[in-house]
């Protein structure tokens, strides 16, 4: 703090502290700020509102401290996003692989890739090669 230069917050803490003593949130900010020299724009926030409380609270105290709040920076969060499914189903090849199994319904490679399929099991590159050069081959 320069010297010189009025301490609103230290004067409305003093003063919140004067009308109740025994408030703990107070006398945690009073801490705080002895111990840092600042508070966070939440804390702040919450000063005002119990100084807003307080009968004999000089009006330009209240107004400089909400003008501090005012010019803090305000830590702004994104909303969160609803992200992308980890796996997404490849409709067309089961489809494709549909299609094999109502022509052959008995090809052992092809049953177990559409189980797999079914299972939402993520399918390899290579997997999904096969399927299309089983499709092209069995089905022209």
């Amino acid at each position: 703090m320069s010297k010189g230069k009025l301490d609103i917050i230290d004067k409305v803490l003093e003063a919140c502290y004067k009308y109740n003593p025994d408030a703990l949130f107070v006398m945690s900010l009073m801490h705080q700020y002895e111990e840092r020299g600042s508070l966070s724009k939440k804390q702040l926030e919450g000063l005002l509102a119990k100084a807003s409380k307080v009968p004999d609270m000089p009006a330009n105290w209240l107004a400089t401290l909400e003008a501090t709040i005012h010019k803090m920076h305000t830590r702004a969060k994104d909303p969160a996003t609803a992200g992308k499914p980890l796996f997404e189903k490849d409709e067309a090849l089961g489809a494709k692989m549909q299609a094999i199994l109502d022509k052959y319904p008995s090809h052992k490679r092809v049953v177990f890739l559409f189980e797999k399929f079914n299972r939402n099991e993520v399918m390899s590159p290579l997997e999904k090669t096969e399927i299309e050069k089983f499709h092209k081959l069995l089905l022209r």
